[in-house]
């Protein structure tokens, strides 16, 4: 079975498919069926990935599965959440993770004491059969940990190097790729989206 991916992002497409490998599906990234991006009006993970995936499945045919994701900073009050991927332009900064992190580390500097730097990565993702269906698949991930003062590891991509997870001791960028999918936002929501598909689809 192939599945369009409402992505462009190699590193969310890499991940995706090792977690979604028990299932035997082949993603395929919109990309490479020429499918613009869509548009993501909403303030809710959910209503943005369930939009990207009827987007997808529309242009392509093909049933669909998208991932809204971002940082929620307990000390701003839940953001930057849906706008995490241009969080840097904000702050005059170019698009892109780097950036992302290094305006994320700057607004924080005054954040300071226990419990201060709290924040949770989050993944939304939403697979429908077809455009039109009424009953879209949707799991929820949540990886909660602190920003640290400074990039810390090599591995991963976005905040990575700067989510802390007391539980480990380290950053998910200085975690083992596996130890990192096995515990991150979009390792919990993918293996909660294998589930249900397991159970609705097939």
């Amino acid at each position: 079975m192939k599945l369009v991916l409402a992505s462009n992002n190699q590193g969310k497409l890499a991940e995706l498919q090792e977690l979604f490998a028990p299932l035997g599906v082949e993603l395929i990234r919109q990309a490479d069926l020429n499918i613009p991006e869509a548009p993501e009006p909403h303030r809710t993970f959910v209503e943005n990935a369930l939009a990207k995936a009827r987007h997808a499945s529309k242009l392509s045919g093909l049933p669909a599965v998208a991932d809204d994701a971002g940082l929620c900073v307990d000390a701003f009050g839940g953001l930057p959440g849906v706008d995490t991927a241009y969080y840097a332009t904000q702050f005059g900064y170019e698009k892109g993770d780097a950036n992302n992190v290094r305006a994320l580390l700057e607004q924080m500097k005054e954040v300071q004491g226990p419990g201060k730097r709290r924040a949770a990565l989050v993944s939304t993702l939403v697979a429908l059969r077809s455009a039109d269906d009424p009953e879209p698949l949707i799991a929820v991930g949540r990886a909660v940990g602190e920003i640290t003062q400074a990039p810390m590891g090599e591995n991963g991509f976005g905040f990575d190097p700067v989510m802390f997870i007391p539980a480990f001791g380290k950053t998910f960028a200085q975690l083992p790729t596996e130890v990192k999918n096995a515990n991150s936002h979009r390792g919990q929501s993918a293996r909660q989206m294998v589930a249900l598909m397991q159970e609705r689809w097939f």
